[in-house]
């Protein structure tokens, strides 16, 4: 029987269709614009996220184990896990770093643009519920995370943590199954954590462990990894981590999916303005304004009434016609049920976490449509100069990722010499002998200058 359920959560997942690549290994996919036209993103359209190779999973040996803090330490199969009282909640996963392309001056990291993000049915069990069969002790503070996922190279395993009230919020789930099926291998099968209103970096895949902590963990994924300062600072500004803390909660934010930027409109023709609204913590979207004429007045948009959930996001449209020919920005703003509202401008931050700024899109209205023009939104070819590229690039970058990763950054040289110490902190293998090698070709091929 064993065999047999296994057989069926193990089925084949379907090839990502439609996808931008960020990063071919570790596997970076980005959903397009036109996958927010789906309520529920299909998995076949849903970013991926990963630090290290996606792990082989073996159900038939796979256990869950609770122990830490609590007086009855668990041991779970799939089948003890699936025996427990099932929960099914729609929620946002979005990356921390979604939309960092968009800051400037430019930030270091995978140069997500709006996609890594996705609106997915969960099903699985209360981590509450777990956590209580375990008798969780008043001692608890932290619950820790750990996957059967193995590091690249010298990387630190990536674990991560949360606090016990988030743990113990009713929809904070360990989830088996998305959008009605088995979660698929890329998105944590067999296992979960499901923390909705959070960044995707607390919802741990492929999870094995579940250790209850009397103290903050301060491991390097918590202490070292996915902070922000809480405050504006100047743009540009290095901060010690340990001045900085961990992203939690995501925004208040939308996006204007249609039209595209740069697109051509036929004056006195109706168009439909649209887009997707989300928030975290702080309760679902509450409204939508757009404005026509770059945010000297506002209307409110109409906002879907069947998809107000708690933690899922919404899609609205507003109905504009443009009168005469010219040239358009056109704005969104969304707020959430605690009155928080998206802002014009973004406070910078060293790892262009939780970018929600007001989004803009500019459209050209004109009494005829051109017949042939460029498509609308397509960056520039990337170049790279004739600046040779050192060994070290190889076998100090190339362990853990492709170029791939690497091209899409625009950093100056002062932010390229700050990367290389956090590569080599990360467990990068770099020389004194090679370092100014390898900063001379990353900063003079990668820089912030146009490409």
């Amino acid at each position: 029987m064993l065999l047999a359920l296994g057989a069926v959560l193990r089925a084949d997942e379907r090839p990502k269709r439609d996808m931008l690549t960020r990063s071919a290994r570790p596997e970076d996919l980005e959903m397009p614009l036109s996958g927010f036209a789906d309520y529920i993103t299909p998995i076949d359209r849903f970013f991926v996220r990963t630090h290290v190779t996606v792990p082989t999973v073996d159900l038939a040996s796979w256990r869950l184990k609770v122990e830490g803090e609590v007086t009855a330490p668990l041991t779970l199969t799939m089948r003890d896990v699936r025996g427990l009282p099932s929960v099914e909640l729609v929620a946002v996963l979005e990356c921390a770093g979604n939309g960092r392309r968009f800051y400037d001056p430019p930030v270091p990291g995978v140069q997500w643009s709006n996609g890594a993000v996705g609106n997915g049915r969960w099903r699985g069990v209360r981590l509450a519920d777990v956590l209580r069969t375990a008798g969780i002790k008043d001692s608890a503070r932290e619950v820790l995370f750990d996957g059967v996922d193995v590091p690249i190279g010298t990387m630190p395993d990536f674990v991560r943590s949360i606090p016990i009230k988030k743990a113990l919020e009713a929809d904070t789930l360990l989830a088996y199954d998305m959008n009605g099926e088995p979660l698929p291998v890329k998105h944590g099968f067999p296992l979960r954590v499901v923390v909705p209103g959070w960044a995707g970096d607390a919802w741990t895949k492929w999870v094995t462990s579940i250790r209850v902590l009397d103290r903050e963990h301060d491991g390097f994924w918590m202490t070292r990894a996915y902070r922000h300062p809480g405050k504006p600072v100047a743009p540009g500004t290095s901060i010690p981590p340990e001045q900085m803390q961990s992203v939690t909660s995501l925004r208040v934010k939308s996006v204007i999916t249609g039209p595209t930027d740069g697109e051509f409109l036929r004056a006195g023709t109706r168009t439909v303005i649209r887009g997707t609204a989300w928030s975290g913590d702080a309760g679902p979207v509450e409204t939508v304004d757009v404005s026509v004429d770059g945010g000297r007045r506002w209307s409110a948009a109409t906002l879907r009434r069947d998809q107000r959930t708690r933690f899922g996001w919404r899609q609205w449209e507003f109905n504009w016609t443009p009168s005469q020919d010219a040239y358009y920005t056109l704005l969104a703003r969304a707020r959430d049920a605690a009155g928080n509202i998206q802002p014009v401008d973004q406070e910078w931050n060293p790892s262009g976490y939780a970018w929600n700024v007001v989004p803009r899109v500019r459209v050209n209205v004109v009494r005829e449509l051109p017949g042939d023009r460029a498509p609308a939104g397509v960056p520039p070819a990337a170049s790279v100069s004739d600046i040779a590229q050192p060994a070290s690039f190889r076998s100090s970058c190339g362990v853990c990722h492709e170029d791939d990763l690497i091209r899409q950054q625009r950093l100056t040289r002062a932010d390229w010499n700050r990367e290389i110490d956090k590569m080599i902190g990360w467990g990068a293998r770099l020389t004194a002998d090679d370092r100014p090698a390898l900063l001379e070709y990353l900063s003079g091929s990668f820089g912030p200058g146009p490409r």
